[in-house]
């Protein structure tokens, strides 16, 4: 008996290569369509359209099929003629690059840095110069999970702290790394939430509740600095709070998290940490901070809306700092090109 075969799912280079051995002629149609409007970039509808109005004048050969998944799923086309590259996103956190030839009718697989390139060959032309500047926003290790469901996207945040509260939830041992962010947590020199009295998640816990039981005494309003001092000989530092009520509810968080961890909680406590003190924006359009550009367009509206936010940004932060029992001047650096 033959064993049986996995399917492997044909890559994009693949498909548009199917493609063009069993439709070649309409394939070349679509591609030539896309040259003739000069070099560019087309957006999703634009790609989507083109091939409307090559199925109309000559036929449906695309009508279903890998080929038409393929521009479904593009993200963009990028027509330098004699060539077009798009740019597929078959699934979240997946992307594909291929570049197909209209006059050699060759397709080729590209890298991101490859696409990336001949995307800014479009404003630069022939550009030699092998010291780019790349941005990878991939993340740092392997072992952080991706989300495979359209519906996790634009919900990173809560899709994270779903998959850390089930690894605290089954694996005790994995609060260890909590507790040594918490020690290890510093704002120019100076320490924060924890110091090196506490060495134990068992320690923690009864720091934490030795902690609640002495402010559970005092009016809801006592400032920090009234209680720092014993706070420190247990082992507490700043940061959990400016007033016993806010001192309280991040204990109570943490106890909760230390007891039985849940993604809500957990997201709630770590939005609390003090860790923001520094922003960068940027800015990389408009007249802006530019010589000569007096009366060209947008150029008040832009200095205004980019000057509120900064100004919006940095009030939201002094303020959340001080809730946090820090007294620390957030900055702000604005790049603008």
């Amino acid at each position: 008996m033959a064993a049986s075969k996995l399917d492997r799912t044909p890559s994009i280079r693949e498909r548009v290569e199917d493609t063009l051995h069993a439709h070649r002629n309409e394939l070349v149609a679509l591609l030539s369509k896309y040259v003739s409007k000069g070099k560019g970039i087309l957006q999703p509808h634009r790609i989507l359209d083109t091939l409307d109005e090559v199925q109309v004048s000559g036929g449906s050969a695309f009508a279903e099929g890998p080929f038409l998944d393929v521009l479904r799923s593009s993200q963009e086309a990028i027509v330098l003629p004699p060539f077009v590259a798009i740019a597929v996103r078959p699934r979240p956190g997946v992307w594909e690059y291929v570049r197909v030839n209209v006059h050699e009718l060759n397709v080729e697989q590209l890298s991101v840095s490859e696409y990336l390139r001949f995307k800014e060959e479009l404003v630069d032309g022939q550009h030699k110069d092998p010291y780019v500047l790349e941005l990878d926003f991939e993340p740092f290790t392997a072992l952080i999970p991706r989300p495979s469901r359209s519906s996790s996207i634009g919900n990173g945040v809560q899709f994270l702290n779903r998959h850390l509260s089930s690894i605290l939830f089954r694996n005790r041992d994995c609060l260890e790394p909590l507790l040594d962010f918490l020690r290890e947590h510093r704002h120019k020199g100076h320490v924060m939430m924890l110091n090196d009295r506490v060495q134990s998640v068992g320690r923690l816990q009864s720091v934490l509740t030795k902690a609640e039981e002495h402010l559970s005494k005092l009016p809801s309003e006592t400032p920090y600095s009234q209680f720092s001092n014993q706070f420190q000989e247990w082992g507490l530092e700043k940061g959990w709070g400016d007033t016993t009520e806010h001192v309280l509810e991040m204990i109570h968080l943490l106890l909760d998290i230390l007891q039985a961890p849940d993604p809500s909680t957990l997201e709630t406590f770590l939005g609390r940490i003090p860790m923001i003190f520094n922003v960068v924006i940027v800015s990389p359009h408009g007249y802006f901070g530019q010589a000569n550009v007096l009366g060209m367009p947008d150029t008040g509206g832009q200095i205004v809306y980019i000057l509120d936010q900064v100004r919006a940004l940095e009030d939201e932060m002094v303020l959340r700092l001080k809730k946090q029992g820090l007294d620390v001047t957030p900055k702000i650096i604005m790049l603008l090109d």
